[in-house]
């Protein structure tokens, strides 16, 4: 078999595919024949090396992917040869808060799924919702997940008639708009130029601002909500004061995360100002997986695929998602 590795800080430039005996799946493992991949842009920061977690010497990159099972290991009995499934980031995590017990993560410090047979622990799969290709299914472990927790894993939850706002049109605000939408919820997105605004627009974002045409996104949010704000933000840029001003008193701001250079200090004035919640967000659980799914299945919701690169183009697939042109998930197909 084959597989990428690629050790951190190595660039596109460092990926190379490495020959394998086809694995043996031990006692609680399952060998999975991978379908596809997709990238996010944990992918981009192993191979810059400035990953926040840690990733091992000669690592075979990227978290995500799903694929068919093909040989069951001692003590297999939740799934069977012939499964469609897909597996969690974080292999230990299977519910309630996170912790530093569950740091090992697939495509860091453990081995991820560009590769063409995958060794994957019995209990950090779960079943691809029927509705859904592997090349759909692939787009889920980390900006579905994560995206769901944003909206849900409050204890609360996003409910039907208040209002989101989304960030741009990656792959995290795309999942959090159609989830959104799919909760009975009014979202409000922000973007910029009309090719994209018109996008958001054709997924149900029911309004849409051009932060380059109205740079203070934050007061336009306020005014097309009577002045109350937004229940809920998906921050994905790191823009927590103008997040924090757009959102509603006692309202919630999940950060998901932030982009170099745009992400500014915040001042604890304008966080007790707002009366808000500040939640940070990195992917979830296996439980948050499953309820996912079941929802994507109940709505039929079917991520957004912006581009399909074959498993020799996996390099060509990095550098096009790293040019920041897609809309949508960028996937490689075994």
């Amino acid at each position: 078999m084959r597989s990428y590795h690629v050790n951190s800080g190595a660039g596109i430039e460092g990926l190379s595919i490495k020959e394998h005996a086809r694995p043996v799946p031990g006692t609680g493992q399952v060998l999975v024949a991978v379908k596809a991949v997709s990238l996010s842009n944990r992918e981009l920061m192993v191979l810059r090396g400035n990953y926040v977690l840690p990733v091992k010497p000669d690592v075979i990159p990227v978290s995500d992917g799903a694929g068919e099972v093909v040989a069951l290991g001692p003590g297999v009995h939740g799934v069977k040869i012939g499964d469609r499934v897909a597996a969690t980031l974080f292999p230990s995590w299977q519910d309630g808060p996170f912790g530093l017990q569950h740091l090992p993560q697939r495509g860091g410090s453990l081995d991820g799924m560009l590769t063409e047979l995958a060794l994957i622990s019995e209990d950090s799969l779960v079943p691809v919702p029927d509705h859904l290709s592997y090349q759909e299914a692939a787009t889920l472990p980390c900006v579905g997940v994560t995206a769901w927790n944003a909206l849900t894993g409050d204890g609360i939850g996003l409910r039907a008639g208040e209002t989101l706002v989304t960030q741009g049109s990656g792959g995290v605000s795309l999942f959090a708009l159609q989830f959104a939408k799919a909760l009975g919820a009014r979202v409000i997105a922000t973007t910029s130029g009309p090719d994209k605004a018109r996008r958001l627009i054709e997924l149900g974002a029911d309004e849409v601002i051009d932060y380059r045409a109205a740079p203070d996104w934050a007061a336009k949010v306020v005014e097309l909500t009577g002045g109350r704000g937004a229940d809920r933000v998906v921050d994905v840029a790191g823009l927590l004061d103008q997040s924090l001003k757009a959102v509603a008193v006692a309202g919630h701001v999940a950060c998901v995360g932030f982009v170099a250079g745009a992400a500014q200090p915040l001042d604890p004035g304008v966080l007790f100002a707002s009366g808000a919640a500040l939640r940070t967000v990195a992917v979830g659980s296996r439980s948050q997986f499953l309820a996912m799914n079941r929802a994507m299945a109940v709505n039929r919701i079917h991520p957004v695929i912006d581009r399909e690169f074959t498993f020799e183009e996996a390099p060509d697939a990095y550098r096009f998602y790293a040019s920041g042109k897609a809309f949508g998930k960028v996937v490689i197909t075994l």
